[in-house]
Formats: C-alpha cells, structure tokens, sequence
C-alpha cells in the first residue's frame, strides 16, 4: 500500500488536550465538591483552521457504508469505517445514516454534520467523496458488493478478508456496521485516527451548533447544573423487556412492539431478573432516590438529555416533585427554534449531546451508546466529571428502602460509598480476550488519545498517525 509523507499529530499527551479540546469550566455543585471532587478546566481554545495536505496513494477502490442504529451509535460506526478505509487506502464515499430504524428519521449526514468540515479535516488521511461515480449504478452487480462484515473484527480480518475482495469489485457496500471493528488489539495508528475523526472531524451542522450552545448558555446563566441522561424512553423499553413500575397494559403495548421488529432479537424476556442484574434503565421514581442520596439538593438545576418519556408527564412526576428545576429542551427553548428539529430524533439528540458534554456533572440512568460516547468526550475534555451509577448494587438498595428494611441515612450512605470511586478519572480500559460484549467500550475511554495513555501500554506513546 502506498505510503504517504510523515507528519506528527499531537492527539495524546496532556497538551493535545489542551490544544484540540473545547475545553468548558466545572462549578461547583454545594456539597457534591467533596463528594466527587470536582475541579475546574481550562478555557476553551479555538482549533486550528489551516487544512492539512492532502494524502496522495492510489486507491484500492471504493467503500460506501450504511450506518445502523440511533445518533451516537452511527457516531461511532462512521469513526470505524473511516479507520477501516484508511487501512485499506479506499476512497470513502460519505456515510448513510439509518432511516430504518424505530425512529424513522429521515435526516442525511449533512443534515446532522457539516460534510464540508468532515471532508477538509480528513483530507490528509482518506480522500472522501459526496457520492459514488454515476458510472455505478444501484443495481451494478458486477461491480458493487453488499454485505456486513463481521463483528469486532481486527486489522488482520479487514487486510485479508476485504481487501481482496477489491480485485473483483470496485465498491463494497457495508450495509450494516455496528460494531465493526473491535476496541482492543488495533494500531495506535487507527485508534488515534479513530479520536480524530470522533473529536474533530464529526462536527455538528451550524444550526445544531447554535441551538445546542443556546441551550447551555441559559443553562449556564441560570448556574451549575447536572444533565441527566434518563434513558426511559419506549424503545428502550421494548428493546430491554424492562418493565418494572409500568402497568400491566404498558408491559403488554411494549412487547407487541418488541415482537413487531424481528432484529431485536430477544423475545420472552424476565424483566425482574434483568432489573436485579442491573441491564434495566432506572425509572424516574428510582432515579430520585439516587440523585437524592448522592446528596443533590432540591434546588439543583438538573436538564433531562432525553427523547419522550414513557408514560409522559405522569411517569416524571416523583423526579420532577423532588427536584423542581427540572427543564429539558422543549421547557428550554420556543417552539419555533425547535421546529426544523422536530419529528428528527437524531438532530434532537445531537442538541443533548451538546448540553451533555457541556454540563458540570453527567449522569446516565443507562450504559447505552450516548452514555458512552458523552463519558468518552467528556474523558477527553479534561476528564469533566461523570457519574457512572452500578445499576445493580443500586435497585438492591431501592428494594430494601422500599421494604423499610434499611433507613433513609443507611440508604444515603451505601448509595454514596458504592459510587465514591464510580467517578470518571484516568483509568486503562479493560479487555477481555474472546468477550467484545462485555469488555469496557473503546469510545467510552479511548485511552490511546487521553493523556494517560502511557499507563496503558508498554510502548512510548505515539505522536504521529503514520
């Protein structure tokens, strides 16, 4: 494969963080100082604006993804198919996002992401193209390949397995791409380029840019706050088989619609046994024990990053009776500067987004794919604080609460000592040989690209991309 000139990147280290990272200030949060320690970042510093050279090599042929999934999942897949053309010195052609899915948005790449930005900052690393030559046709058989490749698959997979199949074909078209790639055992080169694409190249549209940076500055003016991710929404629901504190009519509505999408795959699900493993999103009712016994007081600014809640205004109202300045973007914002976002579920989650790696202190009720990329972003934004809850210790506590087995105060302190060290700070990521599911989450701690990555490898860290 073609070789291109050298040229060092400062993504690791302390100063990369420095340099690259919009980098917003923690406030102190009354009380929750000395319970998470929290200190301040430095302030934000604009990214440099001059395009890099463009990298010349001789393509190998063309690759055109398909992205599966929500916003933050999609996020993820196209960082991965950028690392995969890289490798395989492929043209890019920019990605397709999901129309498919449970939300049906019908939203492009351009919709969400400035396509010119993506373009520019990747020049010198993968030449990308809008479209595919019109000499393709859709139903070009003979020169387009469909298929998925498989799962949490390494470099060695991609190089022997792929690329061949490109002295036969001149496009191949990845029709699902979850997952794709695995989060250990890959270059620093790729995992860096991997950050590069996540932390620089992915940028949101303009209008996502300054509805969202609205939002955090009324959040702002009004003084701290927490973004809580409440992750209680009815996919959510459905896709999990979670149904604890729900009606009987409510579980029933949610497994019709588990069995309505064949590739959700889990059908008879236990939903107690999930909730006492700790795979269940807590409930809103749930979630006010924990904000409360975490030591957030009733006057604490708390923005739900949320789509609908299941069961609406009803199903908040323990959360909302316990912490009144409870605002979410709707309650935030008029109508009309939401309207070009409505009915859009991925432009409406890129604004959370925004907030949630703005805000002082994130808490997600839910490991999902937003809970990962934002503890991922907020990592390499100075390691600004996330609450990382251990949903099963947690619904165990809430029972024996509930059972008035345990006080109120022993409650509060268990709460308090399970998540003392659950707090997000420099840590290696963990790895488990055969077990891609269960291992920590590349983009949840991207170790490679953070300043401690020299604790986590027994090579210098790298600074250059080639």
């Amino acid at each position: 494969m073609a070789r291109s000139r050298p040229r060092v990147w400062l993504l690791a280290g302390c100063g990369a963080v420095l340099l690259w990272a919009f980098v917003g200030q923690l406030v102190a949060v009354g009380r929750l100082l000395a319970l998470f320690g929290l200190a301040g970042d430095a302030e934000p510093s604009p990214p440099p604006t001059a395009l890099p050279p463009r990298r010349v090599y001789k393509s190998n042929g063309y690759l055109k993804v398909s992205c599966n999934g929500g916003l933050n999942q999609m996020r993820s897949e196209i960082c991965d198919m950028v690392a995969v053309a890289r490798l395989l010195n492929l043209t890019m052609v920019v990605p397709e996002l999901d129309k498919r899915s449970f939300w049906a948005d019908q939203s492009n790449f351009e919709d969400i992401f400035d396509v010119k930005h993506f373009i520019d900052t990747l020049r010198d690393e993968v030449h990308i193209v809008k479209q595919l030559p019109k000499r393709f046709g859709p139903e070009d058989s003979n020169n387009i390949l469909n298929m998925p490749p498989v799962s949490w698959s390494d470099e060695k997979y991609y190089l022997h397995q792929i690329l061949p199949l490109f002295s036969k074909y001149s496009v191949i078209h990845f029709n699902k791409t979850d997952a794709r790639l695995a989060n250990n055992g890959i270059s620093t080169q790729l995992q860096l380029l991997r950050c590069r694409v996540n932390f620089h190249a992915l940028k949101f549209t303009p209008q996502i840019e300054a509805l969202g940076n609205k939002l955090v500055q009324k959040l702002q003016a009004k003084g701290s706050f927490v973004a809580l991710h409440l992750r209680y929404e009815m996919d959510m629901l459905a896709f999990s088989g979670c149904n604890h504190g729900l009606s009987q009519e409510e579980a029933e509505e949610l497994k019709r619609m588990r069995y309505a999408y064949p590739w959700w795959r889990e059908k008879e699900i236990d939903s107690q046994a999930k909730r006492l493993q700790g795979l269940c999103p807590l409930t809103p009712e749930e979630t006010s024990f924990i904000l409360k016994a975490l030591g957030f007081q009733k006057d604490t600014l708390i923005y739900i990053a949320a789509g609908e809640i299941y069961g609406g205004e009803k199903r908040l109202e323990p959360l909302q009776a316990a912490f009144p300045k409870l605002v979410r973007k709707e309650t935030l914002l008029d109508l009309e500067a939401l309207r070009q976002f409505q009915n859009h579920s991925s432009q409406m989650a890129a604004l959370d987004f925004i907030v949630s790696t703005a805000s002082d202190i994130f808490i997600p009720t839910y490991d999902g794919n937003m809970a990962k990329l934002v503890e991922g972003h907020r990592r390499f934004l100075g390691f600004r604080r996330s609450v990382l809850l251990d949903r099963q210790k947690l619904v165990g506590f809430i029972d024996l609460y509930n059972n008035k087995t345990i006080s109120w105060n022993n409650f509060a302190s268990s709460v308090q000592e399970t998540h003392r060290n659950r707090v997000v700070q420099p840590s290696c990521r963990q790895k488990l040989e055969n077990k891609p599911k269960e291992e920590d989450y590349f983009y949840a701690n991207p170790h490679e690209c953070l300043a401690n990555s020299r604790f986590c490898s027994r090579t210098k860290d790298a600074i250059s991309v080639r």
